[in-house]
């Protein structure tokens, strides 16, 4: 069995404890809610973590996928079941059909309501507490079944890939860095090192070809979390972070 670095030892145990964690807070990540809020011209929790997702994405990619997420945490359970390695890029696309019409939605709704009439981060919650209820905790169960059994069938990270709905503030915040090339965190890679044992490719949590990335001398692509496998699993250190421009 192959040693797991201190780094992905500690981005596991934080993805964990968001998975715990998520009786309390997935009221926060609901594209349910705020449309309930919306309608009533409130700014709720799930406006404010998806703004934040958008806005942190244009610094530090999706490193909120790859270090923080709930539905992440269920995902790396879920490779303990299937972890082959799913097809990039073949069914992204069907993730903005459910979020397109989501989001039109929501800007609908907040112009229809006339205007913003309060920000309110805990709107539908019991004290800030997700879960309250015989009905919330059923909804819970229901998606993040749902959640699991995408990933269990499809493979490794395939929620993200078909159907997340938070991923494209992120996608779309990655894109806009990408044209503007400030500083972020992004990998580099150094290709005369490379050895082809193609571990790197082998072991990407989002299953990317990360060894052709490597060889192409680009290693920006908007699917990845930066989750820093690639970078511990290389016995030649070829690839690293770096907080750069480009």
């Amino acid at each position: 069995m192959a040693l797991i670095s201190k780094r992905q030892k500690n981005r596991r145990y934080l993805l964990y404890s968001s998975l715990l964690l998520s009786p309390i807070t997935y009221y926060y990540l609901s594209p349910y809610l705020i449309i309930m809020a919306a309608s009533e011209g409130i700014v709720n929790g799930s406006f404010i973590v998806f703004s934040l997702m958008f806005l942190s994405s244009l610094v530090f990619g999706r490193v909120f996928c790859g270090w923080l997420c709930p539905a992440g945490g269920l995902q790396r359970c879920c490779m303990r079941i299937n972890n082959k390695q799913f097809t990039v890029g073949k069914r992204n696309w069907i993730k903005y059909i459910v979020w397109i019409p989501w989001v039109s939605l929501v800007i609908y709704i907040l112009v229809y309501a006339g205007e913003i009439r309060s920000i309110n981060p805990f709107y539908q919650t019991y004290h800030g507490i997700s879960v309250q209820d015989p009905g919330s905790l059923i909804l819970f169960i229901l998606i993040f079944g749902a959640i699991g059994l995408i990933s269990i069938f499809s493979g490794r990270r395939g929620f993200c890939h078909y159907l997340c709905w938070m991923a494209p503030f992120m996608i779309i915040g990655r894109r806009i860095r990408n044209i503007g090339k400030w500083f972020s965190l992004r990998l580099l890679a150094d290709k005369s090192k490379c050895i082809d044992c193609m571990s790197c490719t082998e072991n990407c949590t989002m299953s990317l070809d990360v060894n052709k990335m490597v060889k192409k001398g680009n290693m920006e692509n908007t699917e990845c979390i930066l989750c820093g496998t690639c970078i511990d699993v290389c016995p030649t250190d070829v690839i690293s972070f770096s907080y750069s421009s480009g």
